[in-house]
């Protein structure tokens, strides 16, 4: 076959067309592969070296056109334990930042990525994937009304049932939780300032994070069966829930939007890179959101496929080939960290075992009395590489 494009990226959620655009104003023709989807309601708390990436890659230009500053982190143990954790605040002046992220509407964040995008080099098409094969030095996808195309190198960003890795025969480990996550807006009494408030709780952290004013946006993990019976209740039952789990430290709030909940999972493969084929964002990576660690790694993916195409020589012979060993060499240690971290914090709020819940608190109480440790802690949690 011929190859139709230098890269071929598929899947248009805000990871994948971070990848498509990135990659087509380095100079890549890229080809994208986008079904339209449903808007995502969420919002995306994203630390500096992610909105630096943003920046510099000409994805954002001005964060605070579109995202609130987070310049705090406030950490309450709500729990009724033996054994208690200390209020604990996290302050960006402590590294020396004005903030420690912006948090950004993924609506508004995936209208400016497109808004990046270059006049030339990029073509976006609303096909889904139904398949993919290596051929000789090109990596072959299939498409949903039957067409193949072709290039050196094919990005896959289709998400946790992704179907080009299953395609490639890249195991992936999944793991469901217990737990799910309720998301929505809320309008409070008193404002959060730039100050992200998290309450822990013996099921997960119930987390109120600035949307600018009055306006915060919530994340209240906890069992699912709770959390659907809540919602199920009626907006007075979810506001009579919230109130509580806030302990009415910001008045009483107010529904500005409707609310969804979210099975939790975790996803992990052996490897982000086989033959021809690359995995970026949920596709190679999902966790909880603890740490505010998703789009911020799957930001950290893009970033690392840059510096790999980039470093390849020139032409195409074996170039796709090259490009996933590089990438896969370049992500499997962030990969391993980050899922390990988000993963020992998510458990750790769940422990109900004594021994469990006296670390927990020793944690916390280390950093609590210990800068350095807090700035060590600080710098992980934005994604320093060591």
């Amino acid at each position: 076959m011929n190859k139709d494009a230098d890269i071929i990226v598929v899947g248009g959620g805000l990871a994948g067309v971070a990848a498509a655009v990135a990659l087509a104003r380095a100079g890549q023709s890229v080809i994208h592969l986008a079904p339209p989807a449903p808007p995502d309601r969420r919002t995306s708390a994203l630390m500096m070296p992610s909105v630096d990436f943003l920046k510099a890659s000409g994805l954002v230009d001005d964060p605070a056109a579109i995202g609130h500053p987070l310049s705090a982190i406030r950490i309450i143990d709500a729990t009724n334990r033996l054994i208690r954790a200390p209020e604990t605040l996290f302050d960006a002046s402590e590294a020396g930042l004005p903030t420690f992220g912006w948090n950004f509407p993924n609506t508004a964040l995936l209208a400016r990525f497109q808004a990046a995008a270059p006049a030339r080099g990029l073509e976006t098409r609303n096909h889904a994937v139904t398949g993919w094969r290596q051929e000789d030095e090109l990596g072959v996808v299939t498409l949903d009304n039957g067409s193949e195309l072709a290039a050196p190198l094919i990005v896959a960003a289709d998400g946790k049932k992704s179907t080009l890795r299953s395609a490639a025969g890249i195991k992936a480990r999944e793991h469901h939780f217990a737990e799910a996550a309720l998301v929505c807006d809320l309008e409070l009494a008193r404002p959060l300032g730039s100050t992200s408030v998290e309450f822990h709780y013996p099921h997960g952290p119930f987390t109120l994070v600035p949307a600018g004013g009055t306006k915060a946006n919530l994340v209240w993990i906890d069992e699912e069966p709770l959390l659907r019976q809540t919602q199920a209740g009626g907006p007075e039952a979810l506001l009579a829930a919230l109130r509580e789990r806030s302990q009415r430290l910001f008045g009483a709030p107010q529904l500005a939007s409707p609310s969804f909940v979210f099975p939790l999972s975790s996803l992990t493969v052996d490897t982000a890179g086989k033959e021809s084929l690359v995995l970026v964002g949920e596709a190679a990576h999902a966790f909880p959101p603890i740490g505010a660690q998703g789009l911020n790694l799957g930001l950290r993916d893009v970033a690392d496929l840059l510096e790999a195409v980039n470093a390849a020589d020139g032409g195409d012979q074996g170039r796709g080939h090259i490009v996933s060993a590089d990438y896969a060499r370049r992500r499997a240690a962030d990969l391993a960290r980050t899922g390990s971290m988000v993963d020992t914090l998510f458990r750790s709020l769940l422990a109900d075992m004594v021994p469990s819940q006296a670390a927990r608190a020793a944690g916390l109480w280390a950093l609590k009395l210990l800068p350095p440790l807090r700035r060590q802690a600080f710098a992980l949690g934005m994604g320093a590489r060591r």
